[in-house]
Formats: C-alpha cells, structure tokens, sequence
C-alpha cells in the first residue's frame, strides 16, 4: 500500500469536514488506544455521537468502528480527561495548510487547545490559554523549538510557501529560483504540498514533471499557478470526491478527497464523506497489515525446527547431568562403605613407594595379588604414574583415588561433583522449560498464521461489519417495538424518561397510553398524522400494563386508558405537586378495560454475519417479526436464571447452526425487556 503519510490536501478535507460536523459538540471522553493514538468521544447536537481518532504522525478522522482501548488509560490520556472532558469543541482549524491540526476548547477553567501534528513521527501537545505547553504526548528538545511542559508553544518552521496566501508574482520567482531543478521537486519542496499533488497538477497540465523549472516561462507557470488554486479552491469548498483507489491486483492503494488524474485506469469506492472513505481505508489496511504480519509461517517453521534442536540437546545435557549426579553420589558412599579395603591399597602403594620401589614393580606386585585373588589387590583396575592416581572397581563402578589426599578427602570431592552436577541441573531444567516454552509458542504462532492464510476480501469485510458501531436513534433510549402494522410504539423507563418522552419526543397528533396504577410508564405511538388500527392501540396498551407495578404485584389484568398530549400538564391543582416523571390528565380518557400482562421476546439474525439481535414487546407485534419469540407472563421466577431459561426456549426456537450462538449471548441482551426481571415463561 502506497500511502504513508497525511497530505496537506487531505488535513485541508477532513478539516473542512469536520467544522461542519463536530463543532460545538461536547468531549464526553477520551481514550488513548496505543503510544500515538487518540480517541475522542464526542456528543453533539440532538442524539448525535462522534468518535473522532486522531494519531500522531499519521491520520485524522471519524470512526464508525469499535476500536480496543486498554483498560487502564495512560498518564497522558489521563491529563487530557482532567483538562478537556466535558468541555465544548469549540473550532477546528488547519494551520497555514501545513499537515497541522488545531483543536479548541472551552469549558470552566478556560480555553486549551489541542495541538496534532502529522508529519514525521508526529505528536499531539495540549497548550492553555497563555499559550503554554500543559501536555504533550511526546516531550522533546530540538534546534528550532523545543516541546517541554511550561514553555511557550511555537509551531514548527514551515515546511514550504503557504498556498493560500502565496501571490502569483512570488510563486513565479519562487520557481524561478530552483534552478535547473525538476519541476515537480520544486513543487513539493516550495510549497509542501507532498509529491502526489505536485504530480498531478502536472499530469493535469500536461506538463512532462522531469522540466528544469528555469526553462517554464511565463505562460506556464501561470498555469501552474491556477491549477493550484483550483484544485485548493475544490478542497476548500467542499466539492469533493472522496475515494479509495486500488491497484491492479485489488489492494488498497491510497485514499484520497478527490478523483485524481494520476490514478485514472485504477479502481476506485466512492464515499459520501472523506471522513467515511479515511475510516475504511484505515481499518481495513491496519487488518490486513495485522495478517500480512502475521503471515510469516516459514520463520516460525524454522524457528519450531531450530528449538526442537535446543530441547534435544538440553534434554541430553539434562540427562547427562542427572547420570553424573547419581554417578558421583554412588562412588562417595562406596568410598565409605568400603573405606577398609580401599584405605588398605592406598597404603600399599605409599608404603612400597616409600620403600623406593619402582611404581612398575609395585604395579606388578598388586597385580600379582589381583590374580591369586587376594583383597584388596581385587579392587585393583590401573595406576596413572603421572598423575597419581588410582583407579579402582567397586561393585561394578570404576573411579579415581588420588593418593595424595587422604580417602575421606577423596570422597568428599566425589561429594563436591555430584552438588556441582545437580547445580547444573537445575540450571538444565529452567534452560529446558524456558525453550519448551518458546517451542509453545513459536507452535501457536504457527497455528495463527496458517488461518490467516486463509482469510479472504469477504472474510475482512464480515470481521470489520461486527465492529461496526451503529449510530443509536432517538428511541432506542426507551423501549420500544414496532407495531403489526408499522407504527413506532415508545415507553419510558422510569420517572426521568417518563418526563423526556413526553416533553421532548411526543407530538400534537401523537397517542399516549397509561395503565391505571401507581408506578406505569408513559407509552406512545409515534402516529405521524396516521390514525392507528385497533391491532396497534391493543398492542400498546399490552406494553403500558407489562411494564406497570401490577406486573410485580401479579396481576393477570389492568385497565389502560389513551389520550392526546394536549390532554397532559405538569400543572396540578392549587397548591398539588406534580412530580418528575408524572403529569395531570384531563379531558375524557379512552379506556381499554382488562388489558392482559404478557410481553414476548423474540430473536433476529444479521443477513450477512448471522449474529443475533432482540426485541421485546407485545406478543403480536414480536410474531410478526419473527417466529423465534417466546411469551412472558407474570410469575415467581427471577434474575439469571428466569433470564438463561428464556435464552434456552429462544435457542431451541432457531435453527442448529444458529442455536449456539443464541446460547452463548450475555443474558444482559435480554434483561431490559422483562418487567422487573420477574415472570414466567407461558408455555405455546
């Protein structure tokens, strides 16, 4: 993949996309992924939530995807939530079209601004209001400037002319002065608009990008001149392409704001946004660099093969060692435990020696003895002149005697090898276990890379669609359903989303239903100036009763009425209290008398990755979706195992290849739509 850094272009896009996207929204948290990435949750106007991921050095952009964060956040993302959480994002601008960001923020203790540079190795740096440095994500001393908390902040020397504000009479002398230098080098060092852009304004041009820039005249470096501000003016104006472009064999190229004559002939996906082409290309590159990583088997298959080398030969020296520890331990206590018969040929030896016999005469002597089978001469195997020392057998083991040192002496130091041989094997054994582990390892490495081998386009796609955050909708604070016939049908959960429902969400033509008890959800049917069927009224009166306190109390029955909106008020009586979440009714009400506590919860599955989804609500408007439902009435089971009981009839419900998967879903999926997590599974 050819792209490798953020281009002026691009900041100048994405900048301009997101002014007009995440302004004025709220930092509701930040969480640092890895040593240069950030990601800021964002919450805007109305019910709309941003992930933003800036990453030092490399990219800026919106995330529709799930994205790892550690479980303990670093130091620095920590002093970013201390100064910047819950403040407001005030204004995102590019600086002097230099691959540099700039964030602003206000909240109580003032205003900060937050700092991205994208070129190099990159850094974000939090500065206040004095312009000091508070945080950085990378504290540095340079020659031009230095990034040190408490110092004054001063952004880099500019990497070239700024387009926007350069005169045609100072781009034209600029150029001039390059030389004999190619024009296209001339372009990206002058202006730092990176190779790519200098490349295409040239192809757009026609002009051969090897010409010496002092043999342009006057004609053509105008047209360069205007190229340029054309293709800024689209960026800046916002009519862009934003595209990913491919290479002949498929694979993610580079990704850009606009349709790029250089890559005419090559494939090109189309966004809507250059922030959703960016976050596309970005996670699907990282996921196919993680495997393209990983995808080293015929390493890992040496690396397998060079241990199981090691470990043969550890388990030798381990063994080797454990015969020698035994080996000494044994010929010390023979030593002791024939200390008579060996004391007495040593004597021999000394004796006849120090009678100034020939140690061969004294050899033959014992020899002699040997043969007419006289003890000790027995023991007896051979004698080295040189080193004086006597080798004898005892029980079938041959050892060394030094006549120089007395017999306990001697086996003592038989005693000193077999601690010297077992100190060497434990050193044996930690080396041995230390490489079966690695050999482990390198295997289940091995293991990995073998399936990654095998991971498709198709196989990408469907692991990126399961980390795709879906953006919630207005109700899906509440709880909700469809009805049988189409209509949204919304219930608060408790007193504060009783009082939002209906003061935020409910409209004139509307319809709200209550059960006539103390301790009832609002519900409402969202009728959008339609009138609803009966089907739908029963089915909402189903809701407001499930959910009302008769369900904890077991009731079988509660009456509902419905009214319009106009028909609530917060105003109570003279000197009566109307508390949160509650609100005076007047007018006639339409009663619907007996209304049944059941509710059913059914299961739904992904077309394309099968995973499976919940819904909750009254029973005939569940069937209509799905024929994997199950139906609940008021009764004495309770918690996780009411809840495990209702996953198990679901399970049994679908088919074998999607059963497992029912099971293994988190009873917390279904919690939310069993009234006090109390009841009964009604037998069908």
């Amino acid at each position: 993949m050819q792209k490798e850094e953020f281009r002026s272009f691009d900041v100048a896009a994405v900048v301009r996309e997101l002014k007009g996207t995440i302004v004025n929204s709220r930092v509701s948290n930040i969480y640092q992924l890895d040593g240069k990435t950030l990601l800021f949750k964002l919450r805007g106007l109305g019910e709309n939530v941003f992930r933003l991921v800036l990453e030092a050095g490399k990219r800026l952009n919106l995330t529709s995807y799930a994205l790892e964060k550690p479980l303990v956040p670093p130091a620095f993302c920590m002093a970013l939530r201390k100064y910047l959480r819950n403040s407001w994002l005030t204004n995102v601008e590019q600086y002097m079209f230099e691959r540099i960001v700039i964030f602003t923020f206000a909240n109580k203790a003032g205003a900060f601004r937050l700092v991205l540079e994208l070129f190099g190795e990159g850094n974000i740096i939090l500065i206040n209001s004095e312009n000091k440095i508070v945080q950085a994500l990378h504290y540095k001393r340079m020659r031009d400037r230095n990034i040190l908390r408490g110092e004054t902040f001063h952004f880099p020397p500019s990497s070239g002319q700024n387009p926007l504000e350069i005169s045609k009479q100072a781009f034209s002398e600029g150029l001039k002065n390059f030389g004999d230098v190619e024009v296209v080098r001339a372009l990206a060092r002058f202006l730092g608009i990176g190779g790519i852009y200098a490349e295409e304004i040239l192809l757009r041009l026609g002009l051969d990008k090897t010409t010496p820039c002092n043999t342009l005249n006057s004609s053509k470096i105008e047209d360069l001149y205007n190229c340029l501000q054309s293709l800024i003016s689209q960026v800046l104006e916002g009519k862009l392409e934003p595209c990913i472009i491919f290479d002949e064999k498929g694979l993610f190229l580079d990704v850009a704001p606009l349709r790029l004559k250089l890559y005419e002939g090559l494939g090109h996906q189309f966004y809507k946004s250059f922030n959703e082409a960016l976050d596309e290309f970005y996670m699907k590159t990282e996921f196919l660099e993680k495997a393209v990583e990983e995808k080293k088997g015929e390493e890992f298959e040496r690396e397998i093969e060079r241990l199981k080398r090691v470990l043969a030969e550890q388990e030798k020296v381990l063994k080797e060692a454990e015969e020698k520890a035994e080996k000494y331990r044994r010929i010390g206590d023979l030593i002791y435990m024939h200390s008579s018969e060996l004391q007495e040929l040593l004597d021999k030896f000394l004796e006849e020696k120090r009678l100034d016999k020939d140690w061969d005469a004294i050899i033959a002597q014992v020899l002699a003895g040997k043969q007419a089978g006289l003890k000790p001469n027995t023991l007896f195997e051979s004698f080295d002149k040189q080193r004086l020392v006597l080798t004898v057998s005892v029980n079938g083991l041959h050892f060394g005697l030094d006549l120089r040192k007395d017999l306990f002496a001697n086996a003592a130091k038989f005693y000193e090898r077999a601690k010297a041989a077992k100190r060497k094997l434990e050193g044996a054994k930690k080396a041995l276990e230390e490489t079966r582990k690695r050999l482990l390892e390198a295997e289940a490495k091995l293991r990995k890379t073998e399936a990654v081998e095998q991971v498709t386009p198709a196989m990408i796609v469907k692991e990126l669609a399961k980390r795709r955050i879906k953006q919630k909708k207005w109700f899906e604070k509440f709880r909700y359903f469809t009805s049988s016939d189409g209509f949204l049908v919304v219930a608060g959960k408790d007193a504060i989303s009783n009082e939002v429902l209906i003061k935020k969400y409910t409209k004139p033509e509307d319809i709200v239903f209550h059960a006539d008890i103390v301790g009832a959800p609002f519900v409402v049917v969202k009728t959008d100036g339609k009138m609803p069927s009966e089907q739908c009224l029963r089915e909402a009166a189903e809701l407001a009763a499930a959910y009302s306190r008769g369900w904890r109390e077991g009731f079988t029955s509660v009456d509902v009425y419905w009214v319009k909106p106009n028909q609530l008020s917060k105003a109570g009586g003279s000197g009566e209290y109307v508390p949160p979440g509650a609100f005076v009714v007047s007018g006639s009400r339409n009663w619907m008398r007996g209304t049944p506590l059941k509710i059913a919860i059914g299961v739904l599955f992904d077309e394309e990755t099968s995973e499976p989804s919940f819904i909750g609500g009254a029973v005939s408007a569940v069937k209509a979706e799905t024929n994997a439902y199950v139906t609940i009435v008021p009764g004495d089971a309770s918690g996780k195992e009411l809840l495990r009981q209702i996953l198990k009839v679901l399970a049994t419900k679908t088919s074998k290849e999607k059963r497992e998967k029912v099971l293994k879903t988190s009873i917390e999926n279904i919690r939310d739509f069993v009234p006090y997590v109390k009841g009964r599974i009604l037998a069908e």
